[in-house]
């Protein structure tokens, strides 16, 4: 896959995420978070005004920390076929 393709595949993995309207389990949301803000060169600090969910989102960036951009993308583009793969 070029880097063009993965760029198009990585954006409507995004788009299915946001256009979806039910819940998603919690530890999905937080790998989600984690490889999309490796993915999208975003260090931002979380911003939640909830300590303990900052916490989570935190470990869960440190826990991606190590994983390239390129990889962080494919590995959410799995997540999310994956997701969907098994819930229909």
């Amino acid at each position: 896959m070029t880097s063009e393709e993965l760029d198009i595949a990585f954006n409507e993995a995004v788009e299915r995420i946001n256009a979806h309207t039910e819940p998603f389990p919690a530890d999905f949301l937080l790998r989600l978070y984690a490889y999309y803000k490796k993915a999208s060169n975003d260090y931002g600090r979380p911003s939640s005004s909830k300590p303990i969910i900052n916490a989570f989102k935190t470990n869960a960036l440190f826990q991606v920390k190590d994983v390239s951009e390129d990889e962080a993308k494919r590995i959410y583009i799995d997540l999310v076929n994956n997701y969907f793969l098994y819930r229909k």
